[in-house]
């Protein structure tokens, strides 16, 4: 790609932008006291429609969907599975700016989960990146943790369940990312309808009929589908370091949009812990020596989220080998 050439990054902001609108309409469904749907709901169609969209997408390009092997696979799909249904339950409970900005902090698990998992233990300023992401989400969430909602640990769960997503994608490097989604997209669409029919609901399902609710919902699949498709480009052509930290606008354009739709203010200090939230997350996404097992060049991180998918192909270095990418996982929440 030309130095000069800024298409990657307009398409990732066209991507974080669409996928902003997937969250604010999640949140104009969900979210009490006017609830429209249940975030099972929500969340089966959302699983659903980005399932038949990629599929399309997928069979058009003569792309060979892969359904068992390898486990890795699996272990892709079912961790990024279970983010989408904490990151739905999220919607349900708290404001759409404040669960992107949670999912949003599955670097920062990365980097925790390195130590257990491979024996990379943090260093001091990864250490320093991790403490004031926390500080950023007490300051962001501290209402809410007061009050003891469920929804804060729910998307911090989704978080955690991204990061194992992302720390197994290196090895799904010689799958087309489309058929990673797709298989991906199924399987989310399975554990949502599980969600569906074992968790409690309240609203009666005949609500989905109504023509605004029924509007929303294809535009959660829409827009999500369309934040892929961008998201795709803009790896496929752009450094994914830059493009990665490019996507954390995400996260301002959901704020300025709740601000927009729901007459929301935002306070000084929720300012504040949204900034310690996306610095050291930039700064993660950007360092030149990963954080996970694998060691990885800077250009080689790719971005959701959630809650939330797959890896471009892997660039090959001097000798022939692939370097595997650390992605985020394509589905945002």
């Amino acid at each position: 790609m030309n130095q000069s050439d800024a298409r990657p990054y307009v398409w990732m902001l066209c991507g974080s932008f669409s996928f902003a609108v997937m969250a604010v309409l999640a949140e104009y469904l969900t979210h009490r006291p006017n609830t429209f749907c249940d975030w099972q709901t929500v969340a089966v169609f959302r699983a659903a429609l980005v399932t038949v969209f990629a599929a399309v997408l997928a069979w058009h390009a003569g792309v060979r969907l892969v359904w068992f092997h390898p486990w890795r696979l699996w272990v892709r799909s079912v961790s990024g599975s279970c983010s989408m249904v904490g990151t739905f339950y999220a919607f349900g409970n708290l404001h759409a700016d404040n669960v992107v900005t949670l999912s949003n902090t599955f670097p920062l698990w990365v980097a925790l989960l390195s130590w257990p998992l491979y024996g990379q233990a943090p260093g001091w300023k990864t250490m320093i990146a991790i403490l004031a992401g926390i500080a950023g989400v007490a300051l962001v969430q501290q209402p809410h943790i007061e009050a003891g909602n469920l929804g804060v640990f729910a998307a911090l769960a989704a978080a955690l369940f991204t990061a194992i997503a992302m720390l197994g994608l290196h090895r799904l490097h010689d799958i087309d990312p489309r058929a990673v989604v797709v298989h991906f997209s199924a399987v989310a669409t399975v554990f949502c309808f599980a969600a569906f029919l074992i968790t409690p609901r309240a609203q009666p399902l005949d609500r989905v009929l109504e023509f605004g609710v029924l509007f929303r919902l294809i535009g959660i699949g829409v827009s999500a589908t369309i934040g892929q498709v961008f998201l795709t480009l803009a790896f496929g052509r752009g450094a994914p370091a830059k493009v990665s930290v490019v996507g954390l606008m995400q996260i301002v354009f959901v704020m300025v949009m709740c601000v927009w739709v729901f007459d929301r203010s935002v306070n000084a200090t929720a300012l504040f812990g949204t900034a310690l939230v996306i610095a050291p997350t930039a700064w993660l996404l950007t360092r030149p020596k990963s954080t996970s097992a694998v060691k990885l060049d800077a250009t080689s991180v790719d971005t959701p989220a959630l809650p939330h998918s797959a890896p471009p192909r892997a660039p090959e270095t001097k000798s022939g080998n692939a370097t595997p990418p650390l992605s985020t996982p394509q589905l945002r929440p």
